[in-house]
């Protein structure tokens, strides 16, 4: 049971339900900036973002969208999917970074959730030396917005400053411009490697007209400042032009075929084999009730290939399963919650998490934790000690590391089981996850009794019962996966279906990486 601002208890929607909401949720996202700005931009001879992306990769490989809810709920929903679409692909047999604005979103602008997500999707390709195609149509940074983009370090920037040093470091950096790129927008195509500009729309200028004129009184037209034509044939900023979007593309794709091994993702040790157990089964095993237990093995048995998972002490500090898998033919081993975190359970934690890293296993950790045990004989019994323990192994593992949540993330155990503070490769949500400090309920209970000792027994109850309701209120707002997502806490919300090929797309992406192979501290000690 749930219970609402008014103090009503109703059951939650089941996970179905969710789903269904999400799909809707994501749907709308995929829309951009709506029916007119649509035809605004096909009507200008422009293909919507979605179908470039579609039209640039390989036909019937998968496109593992991130964040597509980014911004969600802020700015009045009229900033669907923060204004960009991100996301790995198969481009030429090549696992590659795109990174495409949507023009009919403010016209590709940038706030402070599209920059969030830009930077996030280059720190993707720099730890898998991803190529980052950039399909560019950008107005710069949306100016009200500008104090939130442009001046720190993680700001507009750092998108610079990431493209600069991932050229260095031998990762390709390519733009294909198909509309204006103004002001901070013509560094993107600027700083790539290779450039290429669709004639007639395609403009790159750091000042646009209006800048112009206003600077040094100079009128002069886009096309005439920035189009593609004078920057192939004149400037020297673009190496190709080409007369539409479709040719564009395609030279793209000739671009990436011939950049040799990078991005050529490794094949599985062994042969995938789908899981025994029906992954369908999984939204009716789950509770939408957090406070409803279940089995973790479940859903991991639904997860894994063949259903097969070779538990690691089973019997030992069991609200930690912790064991060893396969998941599309690659090897993992799998930290679940099964309920609170005692002393024992993270002791554990740390030594299997110090197996994984000795074997070069990368690790998985699915979270529905409410947090280490709290208590006198937690704490005499050193809780703070071990929980260390754990939090120790994992921000020190040096296998990659990837984060499902599944049910609930709250305090410390987020943080033992790898939450986004932990640097996992990549985190996703379920539908019904939730996120914070702690639960509504344990909120309201810790505030109000903190303010009646405040006020020594003489308490007026009724102000304590408003502080109750704005603080289970404040909670369940904040806790929500969509606020999270908007604000990119995480990779995007998936449905728990989608876990396993979403998971095995990541994993394909590290599977050829040179491994640390130094000496490996030993945590269980």
């Amino acid at each position: 049971m749930a219970r609402t601002d008014q103090g009503i208890s109703i059951t939650p929607p089941p996970l179905a339900a969710m789903i269904e909401t999400l799909r809707g949720h994501h749907a709308l996202a995929a829309t951009g900036g709506g029916e007119k700005l649509r035809a605004r931009h096909e009507s200008r001879g422009k293909i919507m973002v979605r179908e470039r992306i579609d039209l640039l990769l390989d036909p019937q490989t998968p496109f593992l969208e991130l964040s597509p809810l980014a911004a969600h709920g802020l700015y009045g929903n009229e900033v669907p999917g923060a204004g960009i679409v991100t996301g790995i692909g198969i481009v030429e047999g090549r696992a590659c970074m795109l990174i495409a604005n949507d023009a009919t979103v403010k016209g590709g602008s940038f706030f402070a959730e599209t920059v969030k997500k830009h930077l996030r999707a280059q720190e993707i390709a720099e730890e898998h030396r991803l190529p980052c195609l950039y399909l560019v149509d950008c107005g710069g940074a949306f100016l009200p917005e500008q104090d939130r983009v442009f001046p720190d370090r993680d700001h507009f920037g750092g998108t610079f400053y990431n493209q600069c040093r991932m050229s260095a470091a031998g990762i390709p950096q390519i733009s294909l411009v198909f509309g204006g790129c103004t002001a901070g927008g013509a560094y993107i195509p600027a700083l790539s490697d290779q450039v290429i500009m669709v004639k007639g729309t395609g403009r790159i200028h750091l000042g646009g007209p209006p800048i112009v004129k206003a600077a040094i009184h100079e009128i002069v037209d886009g096309e005439t400042l920035g189009g593609a034509e004078m920057h192939t044939l004149v400037s020297g900023v673009s190496d190709h032009l080409v007369e539409n979007e479709m040719e564009g593309l395609a030279k793209l794709r000739e671009i990436v075929g011939a950049l040799g091994e990078i991005g050529k993702v490794t094949a599985p040790p062994r042969p995938a084999t789908p899981p025994k157990l029906d992954p369908a089964e999984l939204v009716d095993i789950v509770p939408t009730d957090l406070r409803r237990p279940y089995d973790v093995r479940e859903v991991i048995a639904r997860m894994v290939d063949d259903s097969a998972f070779s538990a690691f002490k089973p019997d030992y500090g069991a609200t930690l399963v912790t064991g060893f898998a396969h998941i599309h033919g690659y090897p993992v081993g799998i930290l679940a919650n099964n309920g609170v975190l005692f002393s024992e359970a993270a002791v554990k934690g740390a030594h299997f998490i110090e197996l994984c890293d000795q074997r070069q296993i990368p690790l998985i950790f699915l979270q529905n934790i409410t947090g280490f045990m709290v208590g006198t004989e937690a704490e005499r019994g050193g809780i703070a000690k071990h929980s260390a323990k754990l939090v120790y192994a994992v921000s020190n593992a040096r296998v990659p590391k990837y984060t499902v949540l599944i049910g609930g993330s709250y305090g410390a155990g987020n943080y033992g089981m790898c939450g986004r503070g932990f640097r996992p490769r990549f985190l996703f949500s379920w539908p019904n996850a939730r996120i914070a400090t702690m639960s509504p309920e344990v909120a309201a209970t810790v505030v109000t009794e903190l303010r009646r000792q405040s006020l020594k027994g003489a308490g007026d109850e009724a102000a304590i019962a408003e502080l109750d309701r704005r603080t289970r209120a404040q909670f369940e707002e904040q806790s929500d996966p969509y606020y999270a997502t908007a604000r990119l806490w995480d990779d995007g919300i998936i449905e728990p279906t989608q876990t396993r090929d979403v998971l095995g797309l990541c994993l394909a992406l590290s599977a050829g990486e040179a491994r640390d192979t130094g000496p490996r501290p030993v945590y269980r000690m």
